[in-house]
């Protein structure tokens, strides 16, 4: 009986081959949905913390909750605005990164 060989790849490698390389727009979309759900569970995680409702929250930062229902389950895309006001509702921190040309840059 012949042995087969395994072969292994990354994630990278997986994402580079199904969804796109890095850079286009197939791959920017993907990566851009990744972000907001990651968003969005971190601000759910953050408001059952606070022990609050969705009506609540939205009711701290002036929207409805089925905004804040959206906003959690990743299905619109908020301004940068809105989450602003939903981790300062929530007494949260929040921190964004800019890169310039390989040069992180700090926002005082």
């Amino acid at each position: 009986m012949a042995k087969t060989e395994n072969i292994s790849y990354s994630l990278a490698e997986m994402k580079d081959k199904y969804i796109g390389k890095t850079g286009t727009a197939d791959r920017d979309e993907y990566e851009y949905e990744l972000r907001m759900d990651v968003l969005g569970r971190m601000i759910k995680t953050a408001r059952q913390e606070r022990n609050l409702t969705q009506e609540q929250l939205g009711e701290l930062i002036g929207v409805q909750k089925s905004q804040i229902s959206k906003l959690e389950s990743s299905t619109n895309s908020a301004t940068i605005d809105t989450i602003l006001k939903v981790f300062k509702a929530l007494k949260a921190e929040i921190n964004f990164n800019v890169k310039l040309e390989k040069k992180l840059i700090k926002l005082a």
